[in-house]
């Protein structure tokens, strides 16, 4: 009885999406999803036909998988690089290329500058892959992206009191005014770098049309975080989660609402 109720109440609310960012949403940043959080977001890809589960990441394809520890079915839609490229239960949608768009001499450009950029920071530590170069943006990452945990905690620290990045973002906007570039801090060591409209809101083209109702779940929303768009767009119910645990409280919240019996995390 208590099973049909529940179908019913969904039903009643239509499709459902919960989307869901990955760095200090579903894992610590760049960490692996712990057993507890994956077995709380398997139980929630069976709770009904009528909600679905989508995760968007600015990361590339190969270290999103790698954070789910390659259980990509906990969820049907996996966006990565913001959604530049688009997969439905393995099938891609779409892919696009920031190569396409600038050309190899306005990205040399950029790259170069940025590298220049780099040279010239004192930093507690710096490692090394200054630039990643991503099918539809540029990660831009100061420490360099082959640094230890501890490294990244220093770092970020360090961002935290100087700046490091915001500074960074600021001169890139004042040298290259007119390339029509977006960028993004988000996570603790790095900033990305994309066409104007090629953040995460980019992924929604696949889905508005599938669901009366998306809930997109995210750490970074204020604004220069690489949530903030996406959380504010119009098409889109919000929420701002402090880290994994939190993700949780906040999904249950909503399932509550639903008439949908909490999930346990273990």
């Amino acid at each position: 009885l208590q099973h049909y109720f529940i179908q019913s109440n969904l039903r009643m609310a239509g499709k459902i999406l919960f989307l869901f960012d990955v760095d200090g949403t579903l894992t610590a940043p760049r960490a692996i999803i712990t057993q507890d959080m994956l077995n709380f977001m398997l139980k929630l890809s069976k709770v009904s036909d009528h909600v679905t589960i989508g995760i968007v990441g600015g990361s590339d394809e190969e270290k999103i998988v790698e954070q789910l520890d390659g259980h990509t079915e906990i969820a049907s839609y996996i966006f990565s690089e913001n959604g530049l490229v688009a997969k439905q239960d393995g099938v891609v949608l779409g892919k696009t290329s920031i190569i396409e768009k600038l050309g190899d001499d306005k990205l040399q450009d950029f790259i170069n500058y940025c590298l220049q950029y780099i040279s010239k920071l004192k930093l507690p530590c710096k490692r090394g892959t200054f630039i990643e170069f991503r099918n539809g943006m540029i990660n831009v990452c100061p420490v360099g992206r082959s640094c230890s945990q501890e490294e990244r905690s220093e770092f970020n620290k360090f961002d935290n009191e100087h700046g490091i990045r915001e500074k960074f973002v600021a001169e890139l906007l004042k040298e290259f005014p007119d390339l029509g570039m977006k960028y993004s801090i988000g996570g603790q060591i790095s900033f990305d770098c994309f066409p104007i409209g090629w953040d995460k809101t980019y992924c929604l083209q696949y889905v508005e049309s599938k669901f009366d109702k998306i809930f997109f779940f995210g750490d970074k929303t204020h604004s220069g975080g690489n949530d903030y768009e996406i959380f504010h767009d119009s098409r889109i119910e919000g929420r701002t989660v402090s880290g994994p645990d939190n993700t949780v409280t906040l999904v249950n919240s909503e399932l509550e609402v639903l008439g949908v019996p909490k999930i346990e995390i273990s």
